[in-house]
């Protein structure tokens, strides 16, 4: 390890390793005050409105002269506009695929419609938000000791509630998103079985929602409405007893090796610091370059946290459609902060600027990272089911359990969560590997990180060399190893649709 890390020959900052002095000798110049690990330390001078590099691109620009040696942060340096050359598809090129017989497998469920899934769930489906608590009573009978030790097969009972589904439009935007990712749970391949619950009088009802589901054949569902069973005590009796009739046939499954190019990996990031570009995001970048390699899907999510590093995505966008999608959620999002009186550079939070990132186009610059190297296929509305395979990308927003909830209803069967700051996302269905960017932090919070990508930094391993192990990690999972976030339970609460338009 050493005190510094340089990311580019051209950039003018470099990236304290640990905590530095005042006076200290790094990388040729002297520190003009103590810096945090993490930070920022100018190797140049930069004259008022001139900008910083870091990735070998723009993070910002000085607000005052910034000497060399200085800590460079929000003290010093704002986010402004500027233009980006978009250069649609200058970096796509042809993917060297790992032929057929030779690509990975791993121990799948195999749908009756071919689907995969790699885990095995009975949900609770609600409408609204006024049949929550009835859905939550219900799930909560399933996890009494000992109740489930019959069905080794499903992987628990699980209720996805949310606030919305009433006072608001019956079209829209607004119900358009909602309709669209409880329909892409219902179709979700980890779920066996579910029950929809809703109240009855909802604007959102459950024949609207259901009408164009396309279901397994074999999946197991049930609908219900608070006001037609005469209240709460009798709808959660008939929910009970309408899951208890659908554990036996939901544990009728069995794990067969296939081939990893049916599985669609979420990618997204929360409580990051500097060390996100530097080591989880990278490699995680790299575990992606090999699922595609083998034949598999990704998605990239957080639209305002690739803000101002887009350009680096439409370069490798197979065709001209796919970049303009991208450019017109990126203008969108412009005008849906600026009419809510918001800023593009709202975002980092101010846990990401104690870890050091100080501008939206820092962030964003390392969170591209998660997305490795490969040509962007396809670009998705929220929620919206993926079908390209390789790389893709779905506009979500940066809060991190709506990001994730996009995601899944978008089918991914393994979520892969990088975070520098020490982030506890589930996200049940699917299960969420936790990714820490810091060997401090992974050691503070050992019994949430699944891997330690803070060997990076610390010089005991490479890049190439955690993204093999994450890449054999994501298998293992997807064959059914439990996350940390599955041993504590955690995911239920974390179920969080985008809402949009009024609410009236």
């Amino acid at each position: 390890m050493t005190d510094f890390v340089r990311l580019h020959a051209d950039d003018n900052v470099v990236v304290a390793s640990r905590d530095l002095d005042q006076g200290a000798d790094v990388a040729g110049v002297t520190l003009g005050q103590a810096v945090p690990s993490g930070h920022k330390i100018a190797t140049e001078a930069v004259d008022v409105g001139g900008p910083v590099r870091k990735y070998n691109q723009i993070i910002g620009f000085a607000t005052v002269p910034i000497a060399a040696g200085d800590h460079v942060h929000t003290h010093n340096i704002e986010f402004k506009t500027f233009e980006r050359e978009y250069a649609v598809g200058a970096d796509a090129h042809e993917i060297p695929m790992v032929p057929e017989p030779e690509r990975a497998t791993f121990q799948g469920i195999v749908r009756a419609d071919g689907r995969v899934a790699t885990r095995n769930y009975i949900g609770i489906l609600t409408s609204v938000n006024c049949s929550a608590t009835a859905a939550k009573f219900i799930a909560e009978q399933f996890r009494r000791p000992g109740l489930l030790d019959d069905f080794p097969n499903v992987d628990g009972v699980v209720a996805l509630t949310h606030s919305t589904g009433c006072g608001m439009a019956g079209d829209g935007d607004g119900m358009a998103v909602l309709q669209r990712t409880l329909t892409g749970y219902a179709e979700h391949p980890n779920f066996a079985g579910f029950l929809l619950l809703g109240l009855g009088c909802e604007v959102n009802q459950i024949s609207g929602l259901t009408d164009g589901w396309k279901l397994d054949p074999e999946t197991i569902v049930e609908t219900m409405t608070i006001q037609e069973q005469g209240g709460t005590a009798a709808t959660v009796r008939a929910g009970v007893a309408a899951i208890q009739e659908m554990l036996p046939v939901a544990d009728q499954v069995e794990r067969v090796p296939v081939p990893v190019s049916e599985l669609v990996l979420g990618l997204n990031c929360g409580g990051s610091d500097a060390y996100s570009g530097i080591t989880a995001n990278p490699a995680l970048g790299a575990a992606v370059d090999l699922l595609v390699a083998h034949g598999g899907t990704a998605v990239l999510g957080e639209t305002p946290e690739i803000y101002g590093a887009e350009h680096l995505l439409t370069r490798r966008a197979v065709s001209q459609q796919v970049a303009d999608k991208l450019i017109e959620r990126i203008k969108w999002w412009e005008k849906y902060t600026a009419d809510n009186n918001g800023s593009m550079d709202n975002n980092p939070s101010p846990g990401n600027k104690a870890g050091g990132l100080t501008t939206i186009l820092e962030k964003s610059l390392g969170a591209v990272a998660k997305g490795g190297t490969t040509n962007l296929t396809g670009v998705y509305a929220y929620a919206e089911k993926v079908t390209a395979k390789g790389f893709t990308f779905m506009d979500t927003p940066g809060y991190d359990p709506v990001s994730v909830t996009g995601i899944v209803a978008g089918g991914a069967t393994v979520m892969c969560f990088t975070t520098g700051r020490g982030s506890v996302l589930g996200c049940k269905p699917t299960p969420s590997v936790k990714l820490a960017t810091n060997t401090e932090m992974y050691t503070r919070m050992a019994g949430d990180m699944d891997l330690n990508c803070g060997v990076i930094i610390d010089g005991t391993s490479t890049v190439a060399e955690v993204g093999q192990e994450l890449f054999q990690l994501i298998i293992d999972t997807a064959s059914g190893r439990k996350t940390f976030s599955e041993e504590l339970g955690i995911g239920q609460e974390e179920f969080v649709p985008w809402q949009l338009g009024a609410v009236m």
